[in-house]
């Protein structure tokens, strides 16, 4: 495939695609681009943290307390944040100084994904996942990046139903997520770039791993 390069794309990276230029200035803003995008993420953490730190603690105390009764965590998202959920059920299975705890990721069975979205629909496949497998003592955490993901909203529905325990993890301004009545914890990254907001998302559930296992080292 020939041609110029999307418009975005070259908007982000102006230096790759001049008529002319010095190798030199290149690599000088290259450098400028990677710190500048350093210090955005650095912040963009620091500003969440500042923000969401007791929300954490409350919400990292409420899992312990579920996974103390028996409770399990099922995690899900959509593409990247599908991965992201991948990694957080992993964080809770194979922790290094811990016991394993048991945690899902609703995105994992490519045959129930693809059965239920040919036979029912797309905007299902996490919400009869935990229709299926909820319970009261459990736990739902679904990420997105933009907060509006239509089968994100029915499954905390569903989760609320059953009387888990909701967390949300978005970026931007939240989206539908932040009018949901479901979710119990949301946590949002503001930020408008998808990257610096699943950067920081990736700090914040690994945050709230670690303070779900101290929590339960208190119980």
């Amino acid at each position: 495939m020939t041609g110029q390069p999307a418009e975005d794309v070259q908007s982000l990276y102006p230096f790759l695609y001049a008529d002319s230029s010095n190798v030199d200035a290149v690599l000088e803003q290259v450098r400028q681009s990677t710190v500048a995008k350093a210090r955005e993420i650095v912040e963009l953490r620091e500003q969440v943290m500042v923000r969401d730190g007791e929300k954490l603690l409350a919400c990292a105390a409420e899992m312990a307390s579920r996974f103390q009764r028996g409770g399990r965590l099922l995690a899900f998202g959509n593409g990247g944040s599908s991965t992201d959920s991948q990694d957080l059920a992993s964080l809770f299975l194979s922790p290094v100084d811990a016991r394993p705890l048991p945690a899902f990721s609703l995105t994992n069975d490519i045959a129930v994904i693809t059965a239920l979205s040919n036979d029912v629909g797309f905007d299902v496949v996490f919400a009869r996942q935990i229709a299926a497998f909820g319970r009261a003592t459990d736990i739902a955490v679904g990420l997105s990046t933009s907060g509006n993901s239509t089968n994100l909203l029915r499954a905390f529905d569903e989760a609320s139903r059953l009387g888990m325990a909701c967390v949300g993890i978005a970026g931007y301004d939240g989206g539908k997520m932040a009018e949901l009545d479901s979710i119990d914890y949301l946590f949002v990254v503001p930020s408008p770039s998808v990257h610096r907001i699943q950067e920081a998302q990736t700090t914040l559930y690994h945050a709230l791993w670690e303070l779900t296992l101290l929590a339960m080292d208190e119980l």
